[in-house]
C-alpha cells in the first residue's frame, strides 16, 4: 500500500533509540523527511546517519522538550532544514521511578513531589510544548497529523505507577480535546498505547532483545499478561509500533481522529 507520505516532514521526539528510532527509520523509508529529536546529540545524529544511509533526509533536532524555548528553537531549525512540519510524533517518555530506583516502583504515598514533577514535565509538558509549536503552522496549512505514544497504564491504571498512569492518561485526554478543536483544520490527532516493548536500548533484564522465555524467568511470566505474546513467545518490538504510526501519519487514515489504539498484545482490550 502506497501511504503517499513522500515529501512530508515529521518531528519525532525521543527518537534516539527504541520505538522512536524505528518510527524515524520507517517514516524515512516512506519518503518522509525526519527531524530526529533526542536529549542526547550523539544518539540523534546516529539515527540521522542511519536514515541517510538508506537514502533519506534527516535533521538532528537536539532539545530537552521539557523546556519550551528549546522546543520552539528546535522546531524552527528543523523547519528551516526540512520544511514545515506535517507530522508530530510525541514519543518521548520515561518511567522515572523504576529506572532510578530499580526493582518494583514505590507506592504513590512513598513518592515525593520532585519525582512527580520529572514524570509530568516529560510526559505532559513535553507533549504540550511540541503541540503548541507545530499547531499554528498546521492550522494555517489546513493539514497535520499528531500522534501521541502513551502507555496502557494511562488507559487502565497501574498500581505503583500512579503519577505515570495519570500523566499518560493526560496524553489521551489532551489528544481527544485537540482533535475536537482542530478537526475543522483537517488536523488528525490520535494516540497509540503500548505495553512492555523490547528494544536495543535495553541491555539487560526481561526487556532486553537477547532475552527469551527460555533464558529469562521474568520474561516467561510477563508473557502471560499479553494474550498474543503467549502465542508469539515474545513481547512487542519497535516494528510493531512504527507501522501503525506510518498509517496514522498518512491520509489513508484521514477519517481517524481522537482515537486510542492499543499495540499491547491484548494487555488492555477496549
Amino acid at each position: 500500500m502506497d501511504l503517499q507520505l513522500n515529501g512530508k516532514v515529521a518531528f519525532v521526539t525521543g527518537a534516539g533509540q527504541g520505538v522512536g528510532r524505528r518510527i524515524c527509520l520507517d517514516l524515512a523509508a516512506e519518503g518522509v523527511r525526519v527531524a530526529v529529536n533526542d536529549l542526547f546529540e550523539e544518539r540523534a545524529r546516529t539515527v540521522v546517519r542511519e536514515i541517510e544511509a538508506i537514502g533519506g533526509q534527516a535533521h538532528a533536532a537536539v532539545a530537552d522538550i521539557t523546556q519550551e524555548q528549546q522546543v520552539h528553537a528546535a522546531i524552527a531549525a528543523a523547519e528551516q532544514a526540512l520544511g514545515p512540519i506535517d507530522i508530530l510524533v510525541n514519543n518521548a517518555g520515561v518511567l522515572v521511578e523504576r529506572r532510578e530506583k530499580g526493582g518494583p516502583a514505590p507506592l504513590f504515598v512513598e513518592t515525593d513531589s520532585e519525582g512527580w514533577k520529572r514524570i509530568v514535565d516529560l510526559n505532559v509538558f513535553g507533549m504540550l510544548h511540541c503541540c503548541k509549536a507545530v499547531l499554528p503552522g498546521m492550522r494555517e496549512r489546513s493539514h497535520g497529523k499528531i500522534i501521541n505514544i502513551m502507555s496502557e497504564a494511562g488507559r487502565a491504571g497501574e498500581a505503583r505507577l500512579a503519577v505515570y498512569s495519570g500523566a499518560k492518561a493526560a496524553m489521551l485526554g489532551f489528544a481527544k480535546a485537540i482533535a475536537r478543536e482542530h478537526g475543522q483544520h483537517c488536523i488528525n490527532v490520535n494516540v497509540i498505547a503500548l505495553g512492555a516493548v523490547s528494544h536495543e536500548g535495553i541491555r539487560e533484564g526481561a526487556l532486553a532483545p537477547t532475552s527469551t522465555p527460555q533464558n529469562n524467568e521474568r520474561l516467561s511470566k510477563m508473557l502471560n499478561a499479553y494474550p498474543i505474546a503467549r502465542g508469539l513467545q515474545r513481547l512487542a518490538c519497535p516494528e510493531d509500533v512504527s507501522g501503525m504510526v506510518c498509517l496514522l501519519a498518512s491520509d489513508r487514515a484521514a477519517f481517524v481522529t481522537g482515537q486510542s489504539i492499543g499495540i499491547s498484545g491484548g494487555f488492555v482490550m477496549q
